[in-house]
């Protein structure tokens, strides 16, 4: 119960987005940190330094490191989709894909998933991460199914969608293995375009 001494609730707007500059603020020195010492050697500790908070607070808003991995791809979703459907009318699906993962990564916002983290979390559960990867795959079916419909609507069925942007994300998700697998002084962004390229050249190869 407030007294007279207390200071006045800080109004809800306000409380809210501190949290969200908090929650920026966490992702954005991940991110730092990743590039720097890479996945493995970033604690977080280090994480919650850099972003100038405590430990406790980088829980308040992340149970995990590989939480706050996960929470940035959740963030990527609907980014990612809609810049597949903004892609150029007469691009293939595969090159809307393509197209729209390199933007990304020229703008930074894949910073966190080709920073170095591992190919899967020790002592995680891997059900754990499945919906992030489902909800990945919907929302890219979703936007090549769109992409789809506005050359050829008989064809836009939700099964060539779901088959064909799913190996599209095969194409993202092995380069972003690669990558990881790289020494750290060689993990630039030209390296993650190089490596998306090629995985989409093999896509259509085979």
């Amino acid at each position: 119960m407030a007294t007279l001494d207390s200071p006045p609730a800080a109004p809800r707007g306000r409380r809210e987005a501190h949290k969200a500059a908090t929650r920026k603020a966490l992702q954005e020195a991940a991110h730092r940190m990743f590039e720097e010492r890479g996945y493995a050697r970033t604690t977080v500790r280090d994480i919650a330094a850099a972003a100038g908070v405590t430990e406790r607070t980088f829980f308040r808003y992340f149970p995990s490191k590989e939480d706050l991995v996960l929470d940035e791809t959740l963030d990527l979703v609907p980014v990612m989709r809609a810049r597949v459907i903004a892609r150029p009318a007469g691009e293939d699906p595969y090159s809307a894909v393509l197209g729209a993962a390199l933007d990304l990564v020229a703008d930074g916002g894949v910073g966190l998933m080709f920073s170095g983290p591992p190919q899967r979390f020790p002592g995680q559960p891997v059900r754990q991460f499945l919906p992030v990867l489902s909800q990945f795959e919907d929302e890219l079916a979703q936007a090549v199914r769109e992409r789809l419909a506005r050359h050829d609507p008989e064809t836009a069925t939700p099964l060539r969608a779901a088959v064909l942007s799913r190996a599209a994300l095969g194409a993202i998700r092995s380069a972003l293995f690669a990558y990881a697998a790289l020494p750290e002084e060689e993990r630039t962004p030209a390296v993650a375009e190089e490596l998306l390229r090629t995985a989409f050249g093999h896509l259509r190869a085979d």
